[in-house]
C-alpha cells in the first residue's frame, strides 16, 4: 500500500545505497562509555520527578513540585520522552507511556483554548510516529493519534492558502489569523510526510510540503535566505529579518532534511538549502577579533549586519555537516566545524560551563547588535571572544546536537570529551537544593542568581537523548539510517542517494517584496 504513495510523491523508495554520513568503522573508546550511563540516569531521575509531581500534565515545574500545562495539557513531556525511552531501552516506561497516549483525546478543548500548529507537530506528531517506527509498527494507536491531532491542525490552511497560520484554536478549528514566521510554516514537513506514509494519505505531505515551496519561490534580501516574518494571508513576507535563529531556524533545517528523508526528486528544497548555506557564507560569515571564533551573524530589516548569536541558531553546525555530507561539499564540513567550535566556546566560556541563550561578537567589521555594549561585556569579550546578551539556559540542545553530528562525522574524541563536560554542569548546576529533578539556570555565568521553575519536554526528547547517543554505539541509530525531526525523534530513512547535488542555483519566482506591518515586531516563539 505504501509504494504508491512513495511513487505519488515523486519519491525513489528504493535507490542504490549511495552518499554516507557517518564514519566508517567508528567506536567509542572505552574510557567514555560510562556518561551513557549518566546521561540515562539523568534522564530517569528527571522523568522520575515528573512522574511523581505532574504525570499528565505537559511540563514538571521542579522547584515548586507542581506542573505546567502551556502545550495543550495533552502530557507533552510523555509523547516528547518515548522516543527516548526506546533508545534508551527502558521498556516499561515506554509501555506506560503507551497506554497514557492512547487516551489522549485531541479533540478536547486544550489547555488555553489555542494551540501552536509548530509546536504541537514537532512534539506530538513527531514523537508519537517517532515511537510507532521505533517499536517495531507495534502500536498502530500512536499512528491513529498523530493523525487526529494533524487533522484538527489542518484547519490551519484556510481556502486556497499555501501559508498555514501559526495558531489553531481547538474549540472551534478557527485558525488564529495573525503573521506568523518561516519557522513555523516550514517545519511541519518531515513530520506530516511521515504521517502520510502511515496513512496511505498524501494530503498531510502535500499540506506542508507546499507551504515550504512557496517560501522557497518568493524572493528574498539574500539568495535562498528567506526573511523571518511571513502572513499566511498573502502569501508575502511581513519583513526582512534574516537569521538562522529562532524563528527562522528550523525552516533551513527542514530543507535539507526533508531532501534526504523522502529522496524527492524535486530539487527545490536542496538547491534552496544549498543557496542559504552559500549566500551566510558570503555575507553572514564572520569572526570575531578575540579568539577568532566563526559565527553567523544576523542581517535585520535595513540591511544592517548584527553581530549576534544564539543558543537556538547553534544547530547549523550540525545542519551544515550532515549537508556537507550529503552534497560531497568539503568547505561546507570544514565552515560547520569552526561554527560548531564557535558555539561551544559559549559553554567554555562561562562559570557554569553551560551556553546561554543569547551571545554576541566584534568583528572585524562591526559590533553592532542594537544595543550599546557596557564596559562589563567588554571585559568579557577580551577574555573569551564573546559576551552574554541573555543569560539564562532554558534546556536548549543546539549545541549539544551539533556536538552529536561533529563526533559521528569525524570521530575526533574532542567531542566526547566536551559531551562529558556538560553531563558533569548539568548533575552540579541544575538539581535545586530544594527542588526535584533538574531546573533552568537564571545565569550560566552566575550559579548564585537561581533557577527557573521549569523542566522543558525538549530536555527529555533532545538533551539527553542527543547526549545519550553520542556516547552510544554509532550504528545504533545511525544518521545514514535515520533523519531527526527538530525535537530530536528519529524517522526511518531510505538508502540515501549517490548524489543530493539537485539542479544548481535557486531562482525564485517571485522578486523580494517585504509587506512590513506597523508596530512592534511580534513575539517569536521558541522553537
Amino acid at each position: 500500500m505504501r509504494l504508491p504513495i512513495l511513487t505519488l510523491f515523486g519519491l525513489f523508495p528504493y535507490a542504490l545505497a549511495g552518499v554516507t554520513v557517518q564514519k566508517p568503522g567508528l567506536t567509542v573508546p572505552a574510557r567514555y562509555q560510562s556518561n551513557r550511563a549518566a546521561a540515562e540516569q539523568i534522564f530517569l531521575t528527571s522523568y522520575n520527578a515528573y512522574k511523581k509531581f505532574a504525570f499528565g500534565h505537559d511540563e514538571l515545574l521542579p522547584i515548586s513540585k507542581t506542573s505546567g500545562d502551556d502545550l495543550g495539557g495533552w502530557g507533552a513531556s510523555i509523547v516528547d520522552a518515548m522516543s527516548t525511552m526506546l533508545v534508551m531501552g527502558l521498556d516499561d516506561l515506554f509501555n506506560e507511556a503507551v497506554n497514557f497516549s492512547s487516551r489522549i483525546d485531541f479533540n478536547t478543548i486544550p489547555a488555553g483554548g489555542t494551540i501552536s500548529v509548530f509546536e504541537t507537530t514537532i512534539r506530538f506528531v513527531g514523537g508519537l510516529l517517532s515511537a510507532y517506527e521505533l517499536s517495531g509498527e507495534k502500536h498502530p494507536i500512536l499512528v491513529t493519534k498523530a493523525k487526529q491531532v494533524a487533522d484538527k491542525m489542518a484547519f490551519a490552511w484556510v481556502g486556497d492558502n499555501d501559508v498555514p497560520f501559526g495558531h489553531i484554536d481547538f474549540s472551534d478549528n478557527a485558525p488564529q489569523i495573525a503573521v506568523t514566521n518561516i519557522a513555523e510554516a516550514g517545519t511541519l514537513s518531515l513530520e506530516w510526510f511521515t504521517l502520510s506514509k502511515f496513512t496511505g494519505n498524501a494530503t498531510y505531505a502535500d499540506l506542508t510540503a507546499k507551504s515550504v515551496e512557496h517560501i522557497a519561490n518568493l524572493g528574498t534580501p539574500l539568495p535562498g535566505l528567506a526573511p523571518q516574518l511571513i502572513d499566511p494571508s498573502s502569501g508575502q513576507f511581513a519583513d526582512a529579518y534574516i537569521t538562522w535563529g529562532g524563528g527562522s531556524d528550523s525552516y533551513f533545517e527542514y530543507l535539507l532534511k526533508y531532501a534526504r528523508l523522502t529522496n524527492t526528486n524535486n530539487n527545490i528544497f536542496i538547491d534552496t538549502w544549498k543557496t542559504a548555506v552559500d549566500s551566510s557564507i558570503k555575507t553572514l560569515l564572520k569572526t570575531s577579533t578575540v579568539g577568532n571564533h566563526v559565527y553567523l551573524a544576523d542581517l535585520d530589516d535595513q540591511g544592517l549586519i548584527r553581530h549576534v548569536g544564539s543558543h537556538l541558531a547553534c544547530f547549523h553546525a550540525g545542519n551544515w555537516l550532515l549537508g556537507g555530507k550529503l552534497l560531497n561539499n568539503q568547505t561546507i564540513i570544514n565552515i560547520a566545524l569552526e561554527l560548531n567550535d564557535g558555539c561551544w566556546n559559549t559553554y567554555a566560556g562561562t562559570a557554569t560551563g553551560i551556553g546561554p541563550e543569547g551571545f554576541a561578537f566584534i568583528s572585524s567589521d562591526g559590533n553592532f547588535t542594537g544595543d550599546a555594549i557596557t564596559a562589563d561585556e567588554i571585559a568579557f569579550y577580551n577574555k573569551h571572544g564573546f559576551y552574554i546578551t541573555a543569560s539564562d539556559y532554558i534546556q536548549r540542545p543546539e549545541v549539544l546536537e551539533s556536538n552529536f553530528y561533529a563526533w559521528r562525522l569525524t570521530g575526533d574524541t574532542k567531542y566526547l570529551d566536551r559531551a562529558a563536560a556538560a553531563i558533569a554542569s548539568f548533575n552540579k548546576f541544575l538539581p535545586s537544593p530544594n527542588g526535584v529533578g533538574f531546573a533552568c539556570l537564571n545565569d550560566v555565568n552566575n550559579p548564585a542568581a537561581g533557577f527557573i521553575d521549569d523542566t522543558e519536554s525538549f530536555w527529555f526528547a533532545e538533551v539527553l537523548k542527543y547526549l545519550y547517543l553520542t556516547f552510544d554505539d554509532p550504528e545504533h541509530i545511525s544518521l545514514d539510517d535515520y533523519v531527526f525531526n527538530t525535537e530530536c525523534h528519529p524517522l526511518k530513512a531510505p538508502p540515501a542517494l549517490n548524489s543530493y547535488t539537485g539542479s544548481g542555483t535557486l531562482i525564485p519566482k517571485k522578486p523580494f517584496t517585504a509587506h512590513t506591518t506597523s508596530g512592534p515586531r511580534p513575539l517569536i516563539s521558541p522553537i
